[in-house]
């Protein structure tokens, strides 16, 4: 009975020493799981601050690209004026050569014209590069927020 309590004992020192290690490794997963726990939440709010900080810049580019949009149709009905009136000119001017009276005054205000509309011209092309450079700006944006929405939607299966 002594060798078989003796055997007993030691099976129980044994289990008591595997139960402690397990213990122990229990407390360390479920630390480690704690930890990222924590630190999955952190990254979850970063995103979403990431997130409306994009959505933020896309209203501020969208605001843009409408200003743009409509400065290039403002510019676009200014160039058609102009144009019109660089073709009253240009007729005046050629019923004034006709004439030969008033060559000078013409040509003047052909020149005038034509200055302007090249100002117009101008400007328009400016404001027609701004406008595709906000839509390039919006696409990029788009193109960002579908990433993220792929992080959010693998983080979720992987969870």
């Amino acid at each position: 009975l002594k060798e078989e309590n003796a055997v007993l004992r030691s099976k129980i020192n044994k289990l008591q020493i595997l139960s402690e290690t397990q213990a122990d490794k229990m407390r360390k997963l479920e630390k480690k799981l704690q930890e990222n726990k924590i630190k999955e939440e952190k990254e979850a709010q970063d995103l979403e601050a990431m997130v409306q900080h994009v959505e933020q810049n896309l209203q501020l580019m969208t605001k843009r690209a409408a200003k743009a949009e409509n400065c290039a149709a403002k510019l676009r009905q200014e160039n058609a004026q102009l144009q019109a009136e660089l073709r009253n000119c240009r007729l005046e001017k050629e019923e004034l050569r006709a004439g030969q009276a008033g060559l000078a005054a013409a040509k003047h205000n052909a020149e005038l014209a034509l200055q302007l509309l090249l100002q117009v011209t101008t400007s328009s092309r400016a404001s027609l590069r701004q406008l595709l450079s906000g839509a390039e700006s919006l696409q990029l944006i788009a193109d960002l927020l579908k990433s993220i929405d792929r992080i959010s939607e693998v983080s979720e299966d992987g969870q």
